[in-house]
């Protein structure tokens, strides 16, 4: 979906495009539970992640490369973990303000 020019100016549409993509991107609710970890320990093994979540390594290591490839986590090598972290700010206050919302579900 494209905003129409003349509704917004470019920067706000523009960031309403940016969040819009976070949101895709952890629109699930393991991803949403491997951002929640992130905000709390700001470094966690896949291991770790696993073990947290109660997670298959295989499924919960999917979810992390296609948030690492979508830009929304870093990872680091050491030895032989990778260890991840959040590379943006912007995910947690999205999804704060989420959590705050009075939403009648």
């Amino acid at each position: 979906m494209d905003i129409k020019a003349g509704v917004l100016n470019k920067d706000e549409a523009e960031k309403l495009e940016r969040i819009a993509y976070i949101l895709k991107t952890v629109a699930h609710p393991l991803r949403l539970g491997i951002v929640h970890l992130l905000e709390k320990y700001p470094r966690l093994s896949v291991g770790e992640i696993c073990e947290m979540l109660d997670s298959e390594q295989s499924l919960t290591s999917h979810h992390l490369q296609n948030m690492r490839l979508k830009g929304l986590l870093s990872v680091k090598r050491e030895g032989r973990s990778m260890y991840y972290s959040l590379k943006e700010r912007d995910v947690s206050l999205i999804i704060e303000c989420l959590e705050n919302c009075q939403c009648n579900m």
